[in-house]
């Protein structure tokens, strides 16, 4: 199939990313992977080409201008549910380790499936809950960055995120929309867990309207033991 590339190339220079031919050759084949899975698992409510390459690829890639990611470093993408921003991270900048958490085992075997039709490398796709996950010894405070997508608090997401992250690291919230109010509330739980906001950034994806934030919070001290609570505590009774 043929596809009208001049905007994901736009996104592309702004981020000031440069792919290979094969690398975008790896996104429109996700993309069509992803097009044909969604019809028999939900996967996406995004399902045109421009619009998945707005709201998925660049916006996945968009931390780029505040993150050095031409490195050799520990990502963990929790909640990453098609992949994002996880899948795009690794195309493009392959010197990444990613793994890959989702709690519904449909879309880790998608993207498995993913990972091996595009072959990739020090990439990993895992079931299971951050909060069971986190407390095991190969994956707490064992990653340079956290990433996530997910749609929760920022209270309850970083309880799920910050345990993963080592001291010194970094766990980083994509955002959409109004956020003043859930930073103001989450910050006590961010206190609690390690962690502090160092910067927020907002912008809009290049070429658009649509308004973005990245939060960017540090792990400065080691999470207590106690944290993550148990399944599904954080998003009942967030830190507050």
């Amino acid at each position: 199939m043929k596809y009208q590339l001049d905007q994901f190339y736009f996104g592309l220079e702004k981020l000031n990313i440069k792919l290979s031919e094969d690398q975008v050759g790896q996104f429109l084949t996700f993309y069509e992977m992803l097009i044909e899975k969604n019809k028999v698992m939900n996967l996406t409510t995004i399902t045109e080409f421009q619009d998945v390459v707005q709201k998925h690829f660049i916006d996945s890639l968009s931390i780029c201008l505040k993150v050095d990611l031409n490195q050799n470093i520990q990502i963990l993408d929790l909640g990453t549910g098609a992949g994002f921003p996880g899948i795009p991270l690794k195309i493009a900048f392959p010197e990444l380790n990613i793994v890959l958490i989702d709690s519904l085992n449909k879309r880790i075997i998608f993207l498995q499936e993913v990972i091996s039709k595009l072959q990739l490398k020090k990439i990993t796709a895992v079931h299971g809950r951050a909060e069971e996950l986190a407390r095991k010894p190969q994956y707490r405070e064992q990653f340079d960055y956290c990433v996530s997508r997910a749609v929760a608090h920022l209270s309850s997401l970083s309880e799920y995120c910050i345990p993963f992250v080592k001291q010194g690291g970094m766990f980083i919230s994509y955002k959409a929309g109004e956020i003043d109010e859930e930073v103001f509330q989450a910050k006590k739980a961010m206190h609690v867990l390690g962690g502090s906001i160092v910067n927020i950034d907002k912008f809009s994806l290049p070429g658009t309207d649509l308004s973005r934030t990245l939060i960017f919070i540090k792990k400065e001290q080691r999470t207590p033991k106690s944290y993550p609570r148990k399944a599904g505590t954080p998003a009942r009774n967030p830190i507050n």
